[in-house]
């Protein structure tokens, strides 16, 4: 998965292609919890490119995006936002590969 670098880099990965950013932290539980499976998850959708964004590094942008729970998850293609996982509850496999999919479906 890229990991976010800077905000420059924000407009060129919103504005290209389809990303899918995962507003994630170290120090959080449920975002742990999802870490083992998403190499599978990013594997099972290969259309979508995966970024992260430590959710520390990157406060204001989540601010700007109305982040205010981990992990969450946003999805753009070619400037437009297409979909939104966003809460504070832990995500299980099955939500996020069901929100995968309705991506997937709109970007073809």
């Amino acid at each position: 998965m890229k990991k976010l670098h800077s905000m420059e880099e924000v407009d060129t990965l919103v504005n290209s292609g389809t990303h899918v950013f995962l507003f994630s932290a170290n120090w959080c539980p449920d975002c742990r919890f999802i870490e083992p499976f998403m190499p599978e998850v990013e594997a099972k959708f290969s259309d979508l490119e995966f970024v992260y964004v430590d959710r520390d590094e990157f406060i204001d942008l989540c601010g700007e995006w109305d982040i205010y729970g981990i992990p969450s998850f946003v999805a753009f293609h070619n400037g437009n936002e297409v979909g939104r996982f966003v809460s504070k509850d832990r995500k299980t496999r099955e939500e996020i590969e069901a929100f995968l999919t309705g991506i997937s479906g709109t970007v073809d």
